[in-house]
């Protein structure tokens, strides 16, 4: 049985709050298709967006290309929402050079980590 796609969820570290976001296995446009209305549906939600993003990467294997580009209009869509974003547990360099390109287009912070831990202190700074 393949299991892939997003497990989106909100979390707690003492006092801040972060959306989480998994993605696993390789995603194609099926899958942005009945999840993007979910994602726009739980971000138009939020009534002051500052948001605060923890992205898994450790079981994800990439986009088909259509899938790609979805992502990035999720991206775009919702760039302004927010602060800061962490990215953890994938190294390859097509996700260094995605963080980097994301950068162009969103507003808030984005970097890249090896670990969990570290990602979520960085999240937790002011």
């Amino acid at each position: 049985m393949k299991t892939y796609g997003f497990t989106i969820g909100i979390n707690r570290v003492n006092e801040d709050f972060f959306l989480t976001i998994k993605a696993v296995g390789k995603l194609t446009h099926r899958d942005y298709e009945k999840m993007s209305p979910m994602i726009d549906s739980a971000l138009e939600s939020v009534k002051e967006p500052n948001i605060k993003a923890l992205v898994d990467l450790s079981e994800f294997k990439g986009w088909e290309p259509r899938a790609a580009w979805d992502d990035m209009k999720i991206g775009l869509k919702h760039n302004s929402e927010f602060e800061k974003i962490a990215i953890f547990g994938n190294s390859k360099k097509w996700v260094e050079y995605g963080v980097k390109i994301t950068n162009w287009f969103t507003s808030g912070k984005i970097e890249q980590f090896e670990n969990i831990d570290d990602a979520i202190e960085w999240l937790n700074k002011q």
